[in-house]
């Protein structure tokens, strides 16, 4: 029987994780309040892709490192001292350079994060019982932008742009260190199990544990599911601000609540889904993906297409609801074709790989905006650029299909050989 985390353990594990998500996906709205960029698209699309970029190369290779030289508890601690000191520093920047810089930075101190998570919880959860601890797990993405949207507009438009980045940086210091202190705890290694390495050697471990982790059955076509659903979430994140303002006429006072309520409505469907993904069978959870892809899809189609402004903040909430169906399924799928050895690095491999690639797209979206907006016509720029996002649930589609089949197929034959 697996070993179960005490119920407040996985809530505090929860809130460092909400204070991450709340972090990363705010540095985009207040780049766009900072004022240096606010009439270039692009620029501001590579802002958020300057952050995935460090992200995902942070997730690839210092992944492995960091599990092997500090491990999971101390891994995050560094990562909320560096993501707090970084957020501290940055209204102290005067250049679009200097702001650059500082995405990438933050994104370095939260690529591990994902993955160390993943080996945490692979740690206390046998992999058919993991639904529940990775759906709580992911429901600070969702309630981090929640919270974030409001919160933000209040303190920009309320005291200054650069109040938003003190709150952010002390809530991760002052409130996040601490939680993982107190809360955060891997089980006791058995007694005679080899002491923790030296700097050289967890280097020189790196390279074996990648080349582990690359051995993860489907782990290319689950690093590409987790690409595409990362593109969704950074591109819609990033730009859905904009788009109720530009687009669908609303204030900025009234953007910010009614840019929570799609972050709500995935929070409520990421719960939903750690309740079904433990009734489904490992080898059927694709079928979760294509079908919350699709649905994902539909629904974008009708918000883009849709006359009136309310309804199509409904139909992007519902997208969001729909994406977050299969949203915690990325992680507990790859924990579950993962050796317990290499968890932590496969997770790692997958959202790196996520992290360089689906970055571009917030920048993708802001060229086809741009360019679609030539004509000064702003709602078919963002008409354009949510279009991308279709093409994103697509790919899940065809990826999930396949390993459905590939399941499928090695099950049959697991069962004739038995």
């Amino acid at each position: 029987m697996a070993r179960r985390i005490h119920p407040i353990c996985d809530r505090h594990h929860r809130l460092h994780r909400q204070n991450q998500y709340f972090h990363s996906h705010r540095r985009q709205g207040l780049s766009f309040a900072h004022g240096i960029v606010a009439s270039d698209r692009a620029a501001q699309g590579l802002l958020a892709t300057a952050f995935m970029i460090g992200y995902g190369s942070a997730a690839f290779f210092l992944t492995p490192f960091c599990e092997a030289l500090f491990g999971v508890r101390r891994s995050l601690i560094y990562g909320l001292l560096l993501w707090g000191s970084v957020t501290l520093a940055t209204p102290f920047f005067d250049s679009y350079g200097a702001l650059l810089l500082s995405r990438v930075f933050l994104g370095l101190s939260e690529g591990p994060l994902f993955a160390l998570a993943s080996s945490y919880i692979k740690s206390y959860y046998d992999a058919q019982e993991n639904g529940k601890p990775n759906a709580i797990l992911n429901t600070g993405t969702g309630i981090g932008l929640a919270l974030g949207y409001p919160l933000i507009s209040a303190l920009v438009v309320g005291i200054h742009w650069q109040a938003s980045f003190v709150v952010l940086g002390l809530v991760n210091i002052l409130i996040g260190v601490p939680l993982v202190l107190a809360f955060i705890r891997m089980p006791v290694a058995p007694d005679g199990a080899p002491a923790k390495p030296t700097f050289t050697q967890a280097c020189a471990k790196v390279p074996t544990m990648i080349h582990g982790a690359l051995q993860t059955r489907n782990i290319l076509l689950m690093a590409a599911i987790a690409t595409m659903t990362l593109a969704y979430l950074w591109g819609s994140g990033s730009w859905l601000p904009s788009y109720l303002k530009e687009a669908r006429g609303f204030s900025f006072s009234e953007m910010g609540p009614l840019a929570s309520l799609p972050q709500w409505a995935s929070v409520v469907s990421i719960l939903l889904s750690g309740v079904l993904l433990d009734r489904i069978e490992r080898r059927n959870v694709p079928l979760l993906f294509s079908a919350s892809a699709l649905l994902v899809a539909l629904s974008i189609y009708l918000a883009i297409n849709a006359e009136d402004r309310l309804v199509a903040v409904g139909f992007l909430t519902a997208a969001n609801f729909f994406w977050g169906l299969s949203y915690p399924g990325v992680l507990a799928l790859i924990q579950y074709f993962s050796k317990p050895e290499y968890t932590a690095s496969s997770c790692g491999v997958a959202l790196g790989c996520a992290g360089l690639v689906s970055g571009l797209m917030p920048l993708l979206m802001g060229w086809a905006i741009a360019l679609a907006s030539e004509g000064g016509d702003a709602k078919a720029g963002f008409f354009v650029g949510f279009a991308l996002l279709i093409g994103t649930q697509v790919v899940i589609v065809a990826c999930s299909t396949v390993i459905w089949l590939r399941e499928r197929t090695f099950f049959q034959a697991a069962a004739i050989r038995a």
